[in-house]
């Protein structure tokens, strides 16, 4: 058997083949070209390979598919912490990784499917337009508190408040770049909802996400984007695991018999993360028993903390109800 690691790059990668002894057979720089890789990989056969979970990694994952036996993702930090190195170069990333899988000591990422990657990839670009709105309309309402206007209705972008924005005098250029503004604003309103016709697909392809819109916070397009984000639910043996995925822990220090508590580790997947944020408010409006959870905390420590708690907690319910495939009502979990 032969174990190739691969430190993949834009351009190029740099590619390390060892045999089951550890001899190293051959390191060298390679072109992403499918036919480049494919043709290098094919006269060391049978062969395991692995790169890690970076940046666009399927598109060399698939052509390492088509030629090696099994394909392994390692994870960027735990390698790091395992095969740490004074001396880092491409050449000897590439060499760690295979002696890695050699010595099976490799940490593994998890590969989502196809299916889940693209749906992932639509969830994504629909976050990154609701963002570019968020700042156009910041512009806008900055550009509009500079001549101290009022305007005339309660939501600044509502039908009659576009409106208002199309007419209001403002001095040159203000009124030009607020032209523009809205011009870029309704192009991007535009565009998210042809992303939501494309997330309401993927919601009528899952039964699963139909269970997670019963738990208060989850519409629409957050219990679409929980389902692919967590990507089976069955990959977590407990709440913890998956919190720990979410990046919702506290980093920890311990020395001796003293144990600190920091800030939230940020270390997991940050969609998900976002997601569970920004629908805790929206879930102790609508459920009584998370508003006295938060209620409780943000007495002892404070808001944003308290708010952090109950975005654990309903991960945790996230979890029973996909754990058990039943739904969840205001008041709690059913019970028969």
């Amino acid at each position: 058997m032969y174990y190739a690691g691969i430190d993949y790059h834009k351009s190029f990668s740099y590619c390390t083949i060892v045999d089951d002894r550890g001899k190293k057979i051959i390191q060298t720089k390679l072109a992403n070209q499918e036919k480049e890789v494919m043709a290098f990989l094919k006269p060391y056969q049978p062969i395991q390979s692995v790169m890690e979970a970076g940046w666009n990694w399927p598109i060399m994952h698939r052509w390492l598919k088509k030629v090696s036996q099994e394909v392994f993702l390692a994870h960027p930090l735990k390698v790091k912490a395992i095969a740490s190195a004074k001396v880092k170069t491409d050449k000897i990333d590439s060499g760690v990784l295979a002696h890695l899988l050699r010595t099976d000591l490799l940490p593994t990422a998890h590969i989502p499917t196809m299916t889940t990657y693209r749906a992932r990839s639509v969830i994504r670009q629909r976050l990154f337009f609701v963002r570019l709105k968020t700042m156009v309309k910041n512009r806008i309402n900055v550009l509009i508190d500079r001549y101290c206007l009022v305007c005339p209705t309660k939501d600044l972008f509502c039908k009659k408040g576009i409106v208002w924005l199309k007419k209001v005098s403002l001095e040159e250029p203000d009124r030009q770049i607020l032209d523009q503004d809205l011009f870029l604003l309704e192009s991007l309103e535009e565009r998210v909802a042809n992303s939501n016709q494309l997330v309401n697909q993927l919601a009528k392809k899952n039964p699963e996400i139909s269970l997670l819109r019963t738990i208060p916070g989850l519409g629409p397009f957050f219990s679409v984007l929980v389902f692919f984000e967590i990507d089976g639910i069955e990959r977590f043996p407990n709440p913890k695991k998956l919190h720990a995925y979410a990046g919702l822990v506290p980093s920890t220090h311990q020395s001796g018999n003293k144990l600190y508590h920091g800030r939230l580790t940020k270390q997991g997947n940050k969609h998900l993360r976002y997601a569970l944020i920004e629908a805790t408010y929206p879930a102790i409006r609508k459920d009584p028993s998370l508003k006295e959870y938060y209620q409780k905390i943000k007495e002892r420590k404070g808001a944003n903390p308290a708010k952090v708690a109950t975005a654990r907690k309903l991960l945790t319910i996230i979890y029973k109800v996909l754990k058990d495939k039943r739904p969840f009502w205001v008041g709690g979990p059913r019970d028969t």
